[in-house]
């Protein structure tokens, strides 16, 4: 018999806020965490915006010389990892080591390491380059460091799907605990590739939008006046549970983990299959592994990034899975509001899905002046409404054609 899971911790490092109560009060009030780039020189640059993480200190939960050894992304999941345990009451020194486990997701990775020390090569050469490069660059680096903190030796590995490697992470550590491969899981997404070359990168394949004059109102999903998504970074983890392993130790409970669904595009390397097949794919996969009627699903985060072909696609992968009641359906892309994070959006969303769960009320999609008529569903347009959410799904999807959805609703006796 499958075992139930729960999530116990939740820890967030985003631009609007890094705290998971701020940020939600700052999601529902309609506010933007994105403004003018301050990281870097723009000058020479297309896009001069985007959602970074200014004035960035972590100090209060690393040493300033591990600061030194560990790339920005790093620094994001470690932070937000260790709100997310403090948030969970867990005490790792008590806990069976080997059955608990780390699995995070991260699209790009060390790229400010990448960039540090690619200069380093050209200008100074490669006696100067830094014996930490390759640990500070390499994807593993946040899981790694975070299982390091808590001494954790149960499945640790790190998933890169693009902007769907948190949602992938999530659902590999939900099944880890579901089938019996541990009892504790901390999972979710990181990234900060909000350096130049990922910003040169983004802005010359046109997939960004190009509202300098207006950095807060650029990121408009499903608006007809969208022109691209906004680049973000940051971190977004949760703790996961095994539910009885949960209840034994008291633990507050934000939600059940219920189902997972992922597929592949199988088309183009950045185009999203504009019909949603495989979008619809996922959806209907993680239904059908939660044991979930369509007509049981209130709220879906929309993956929801600004973009003309992805929006669109959304919507018709939800209406090919949901049917007449995707018409009954609340939809929000909290994107809106916090720009595009990659590989830690999925992480950040859920994050906020479970908040959504919790506080009954649905953050708006801010910047929906215009409707699309292809984009013809409701997606909380500007207001918060309240509304009792029982089930919710999260939708993730990436380049490479990565597709990934997960079900997560108000624990309940029944289930299981």
């Amino acid at each position: 018999m499958k075992r139930r899971v729960v999530v116990t911790g939740l820890g967030v490092v985003t631009s609007l806020a890094c705290n998971v109560d701020e940020l939600f009060r700052r999601l529902l009030a309609g506010e933007s965490g994105v403004h003018t780039l301050r990281l870097f020189d723009t000058s020479e640059f297309k896009v001069k915006f985007a959602g970074d993480v200014y004035e960035w200190d972590p100090s209060d939960y690393i040493d300033k010389k591990e600061v030194k050894r560990i790339d920005r992304f790093t620094q994001f999941a470690l932070v937000a990892g260790v709100d997310a345990v403090r948030d969970s009451g867990l005490d790792f020194s008590k806990e069976e080591s080997f059955r608990c486990g780390v699995i995070l997701g991260s699209g790009i990775g060390g790229l400010h390491e990448i960039e540090t020390q690619m200069d380093r090569l050209l200008n100074k050469g490669p006696d100067r380059v830094s014996a930490m490069t390759i640990p500070k660059l390499m994807l593993n680096a946040a899981g790694g460091n975070l299982s390091i903190r808590y001494g954790i030796r149960g499945p640790n590995y790190t998933v890169a799907t693009a902007c769907a490697s948190a949602t992938n992470a999530i659902g590999d550590a939900f099944k880890a605990i579901q089938y019996d491969d541990a009892d504790v899981m901390i999972s979710g997404g990181t990234e900060a590739a909000v350096t130049p070359m990922g910003v040169s990168g983004f802005q010359n394949m046109k997939a960004l939008s190009m509202r300098n004059d207006d950095p807060p109102r650029a990121s408009r999903p499903f608006d007809l006046d969208r022109d691209g998504f906004v680049m973000s970074e940051g971190a977004g983890i949760l703790v996961l549970e095994e539910l009885e392993h949960a209840r034994q130790r008291g633990a507050r409970i934000y939600g059940e983990v219920l189902g997972f669904g992922a597929s592949g595009d199988g088309g183009h390397i950045t185009k999203p299959d504009e019909h949603g097949h495989g979008a619809a794919k996922a959806m209907s996969s993680a239904l059908r592994d939660a044991q979930v009627n369509t007509a049981d699903m209130d709220y879906i985060n929309a993956h929801g990034t600004s973009t003309l072909l992805g929006d669109k696609a959304e919507t018709r992968a939800v209406k090919t899975v949901f049917g007449e009641h995707a018409r009954s359906l609340s939809i929000s892309s909290t994107k809106s509001q916090l720009g595009h994070s990659l590989g830690a959006s999925g992480g950040i969303e859920m994050v906020a899905t479970l908040k959504t769960i919790e506080q009954r009320v649905i953050p708006p999609t801010i910047n929906l002046e215009t409707p699309d008529p292809d984009c013809d569903l409701d997606y909380t347009p500007n207001q918060p409404r309240e509304r009792n959410i029982s089930i919710a799904m999260s939708n993730s999807f990436g380049f490479g054609g990565h597709n990934a959805s997960v079900i997560v609703g108000q624990l309940t006796n029944g289930r299981g």
